[in-house]
């Protein structure tokens, strides 16, 4: 049990665009001064991990979610539509910057891939949060070597790998079953293909 909260806990959406831009740093042919780079991962740490922390206790404390896991979908509702304007707004500040332009599509991707998720809420399906941003993880390092011209194919295995994990996580803590497992992986695994042929 423990094992499988640890993992839904570090591969936590709220964690994976900050773990998503360091890969970035790391890996991308561009250089970018130190401070940059240190200016852009703090400004996405602060709007992915720390706004929506705040907001997930202030909804809690007005009695509008139980859980920080957020378990139904009436209460996720709220959060994943204030996190799709978030997304979208990082989307748009880096699309202005022509050096690192790449990256908007990681944040377009996942604004496309909630929407998704979020479509599906009147039919009763809940998606896996935690399997779609691993498959946007994923989908845009696939889509970044192909821009790039790069051979990044061990971290995208490991990121495969991680997601079979991930998954057997969210089945074993019941919070998922099977196929909401599926759809969260494949909307995000499609989602920054879609956003870099539209954009």
């Amino acid at each position: 049990m423990r094992w499988h909260k640890f993992i839904s806990t570090i591969l936590h959406p709220i964690v994976m665009p900050t773990i998503g831009i360091i890969l970035y740093f790391i890996i991308s042919p561009i250089t970018l001064a130190s401070r940059q780079q240190y200016t852009i991962l703090a400004v996405v740490f602060i709007a992915t991990y720390l706004i929506p922390l705040l907001l997930l206790v202030f909804l809690k404390s007005i009695g509008y979610i139980k859980s920080f896991r957020v378990y139904s979908i009436n209460e996720r509702k709220f959060p994943m539509f204030f996190m799709m304007l978030l997304f979208l707004f990082l989307g748009k500040i880096f699309a202005s910057m022509t050096v690192i332009k790449d990256l908007s599509y990681l944040f377009y991707g996942t604004v496309l891939g909630l929407s998704a998720i979020y479509l599906l809420f009147p039919f009763k399906i809940k998606g896996s949060l935690h399997l779609l941003s691993m498959g946007v993880a994923i989908g845009y390092f696939l889509l970044f070597q192909q821009m790039q011209s790069i051979n990044i194919l061990p971290l995208i295995i490991t990121f495969i790998l991680l997601s079979g994990l991930l998954a057997s996580s969210r089945l074993y803590l019941k919070a998922h079953t099977v196929s909401e497992v599926y759809i969260g992986f494949f909307i995000g695994l499609l989602s920054p293909f879609i956003a870099y042929y539209i954009l």
